[in-house]
């Protein structure tokens, strides 16, 4: 089991000590990988460095950090909250955080906490896992319909073929962006869609790429080669892929 990758989000020097110490006291549960004094830092580190939990301890003035949190194109943090006041817990409550802490904090307040953290990441783990198997069960290998089942944390969708522009992969996970321009996330990794989707259709033109032949508006070979797709991505063909995908859409050099 990996540690719990936390970022840390505390106008608080003491906070931040406390929590590294904790860390380095207990590696093997929880992992620092970012620490920030201000909303506009922590939303560029937490959007690049994609942490499993955040650690709060700083007034929040408005929900605008909440709203950012649900636009991430991946899995939403989860969230602990640290302070001083008692009735920020129905704050730290209302976004559904694992755990309030109120200070002074210790290590054992901390311990739960992460504890909770890890127990939550397990149950949705068993959860996606039973999502991963009946989406299988909907999408055989190589399977000639119109529809492909897309399993996320939260339902299983039914989603047209036709409607998907291009997948891309995110870590362990799957992002369809679709043509009305909705995105969706699967808990299932691009190779896994690779053997569902139709491949007249589809191909994998990256490996973090499969694409939609239908909505390929054109193909531009200056300074490199690419894909301009419907809703108007821009999307690199890899060198080792071009003949074969040259080959795919019956082109000739």
């Amino acid at each position: 089991m990996r540690p719990i990758h936390a970022f840390v989000l505390s106008i608080n020097k003491d906070t931040v000590i406390i929590l590294k110490k904790f860390e380095e006291e207990n590696s093997i549960l929880m992992e620092i990988i970012g620490v920030a004094d201000t909303i506009s830092e922590a939303v560029i580190e937490i959007t690049s460095k994609k942490p499993d939990l955040i650690i709060l301890d700083i007034v929040l003035e408005d929900n605008s950090f909440f709203e950012m949190l649900k636009q991430l194109e991946f899995s939403t943090p989860k969230l602990i909250f640290i302070s001083a006041q008692k009735e920020d817990a129905v704050t730290a409550f209302k976004h559904d955080a694992i755990d309030f802490l109120l200070k002074p904090i210790d290590f054992n307040s901390i311990m739960l906490a992460v504890y909770k953290v890890i127990k939550r990441r397990e149950m949705e783990r068993s959860y996606q896992a039973q999502k991963v198997h009946n989406a299988s069960l909907l999408n055989p290998p190589h399977q000639s319909n119109d529809y492909v089942a897309i399993a996320s944390l939260e339902k299983i969708e039914l989603l047209p073929m036709a409607d998907i522009i291009f997948c891309k992969a995110e870590g362990k996970y799957t992002v369809f962006m679709l043509s009305n321009g909705n995105k969706i996330m699967s808990s299932r990794n691009l190779g896994e869609y690779g053997a569902i989707l139709n491949n007249n259709y589809f191909f994998r033109i990256h490996h973090s790429y499969i694409i939609n032949l239908k909505h390929v508006i054109k193909i531009s070979k200056k300074d490199g080669y690419f894909c301009e797709l419907s809703n108007g991505a821009i999307i690199p063909i890899a060198k080792r892929r071009q003949d074969d995908f040259n080959k795919f859409i019956k082109l000739k050099e």
